[in-house]
C-alpha cells in the first residue's frame, strides 16, 4: 500500500511560479510511476504530467513549457515545478502513482494523495 502526501500549494499572482512536492512512502517508490493531475470547481479532474521510474514524463498541452515534473528516488519525492501560472491553473493538485508504467487517465492510477489547492489571482 502507497501513501502519498502532496505539500506546496498556496496562492500566487499570474505569472508566478509554484513547486508541489509529493512524498511517497510504504512501496518500493522506485517501482511506480508518478504523475499530477488537478482538479478545478465543477470540473472533472485531468491529467497533468507524469514519470516513469527511470524519468521519461508525459505533459498534457497545458502543461507543456511551464510545467516541469521531477523526481528523487533516493528521497521518495516527486515534484512539480510550475512557472508562468495563469489563473486557469487554479484547481486543486493531486498526486498519483501506479506500477512501472505512467498513463494519462485517472482510472489507471491506484493510488492518490488528499490534494494541495494551487490559487492563481489575475
Amino acid at each position: 500500500q502507497v501513501q502519498l502526501v502532496e505539500s506546496g500549494g498556496g496562492l500566487v499572482q499570474a505569472g508566478g511560479s509554484l513547486r508541489l512536492s509529493c512524498a511517497a512512502s510504504g512501496g518500493i517508490f522506485s517501482g511506480y510511476a508518478m504523475a499530477w493531475f488537478r482538479q478545478a470547481p465543477g470540473k472533472e479532474r485531468e491529467f497533468v504530467a507524469s514519470i516513469t521510474w527511470n524519468g521519461n514524463t508525459m505533459y498534457a498541452n497545458s502543461a507543456k513549457g511551464r510545467f516541469t515534473i521531477s523526481r528523487d528516488n533516493a528521497k521518495n519525492m516527486v515534484y512539480l515545478q510550475m512557472n508562468s501560472l495563469k489563473p486557469e491553473d487554479t484547481a486543486v493538485y493531486y498526486c498519483a502513482a501506479r506500477p512501472w508504467v505512467d498513463a494519462r487517465t485517472v482510472s489507471e492510477y491506484d493510488y492518490w494523495g488528499q490534494g494541495t489547492q494551487v490559487t492563481v489571482s489575475s
